[in-house]
């Protein structure tokens, strides 16, 4: 079964697509069904340049992808920052080579809620915080 806010990847092509509403249908490319992302957390090697780190500021929420700033280069990079408030996908951020790896947003966040943060590395997968 797809799994609503899902990001999955094509193993043949490398196409990945982020699931905004599930069904029972696998997604399927290059003739097979494409392979859900396990997000990764600090318990990982690695941590210290791939987990989203979350800072509240004056305008709202601030995601960094690590502690030590992730590169940016072509053939390593962070292609997609998330936001999630109580599992449910609040807000996203496409990013390029070149770019910062972080992202701001401003919800608004009911009280006591679970804030998370993911961030997609084009070669080590998808990290959460």
């Amino acid at each position: 079964m797809v799994e609503k806010n899902g990001i999955y990847k094509c193993e043949h092509c490398g196409n990945v697509v982020s699931i905004i509403e599930a069904k029972n249908p696998p997604i399927v490319c290059c003739g097979e069904e494409m392979k859900l992302l396990e997000e990764k957390t600090g318990e990982q090697e690695g941590k210290e340049k791939h987990v989203p780190v979350i800072e509240q500021t004056e305008k709202g929420i601030k995601i960094k992808v690590g502690s030590i700033p992730h590169p940016m280069e072509e053939e390593h990079s962070i292609q997609l920052i998330q936001l999630l408030i109580n599992d449910t996908l609040i807000a996203e951020v496409h990013l390029n080579p070149g770019e910062t790896p972080e992202a701001e947003f401003n919800p608004v966040i009911p009280e006591g809620a679970k804030i998370k943060a993911r961030a997609l590395c084009n070669v080590h997968g998808l990290w959460s915080s």
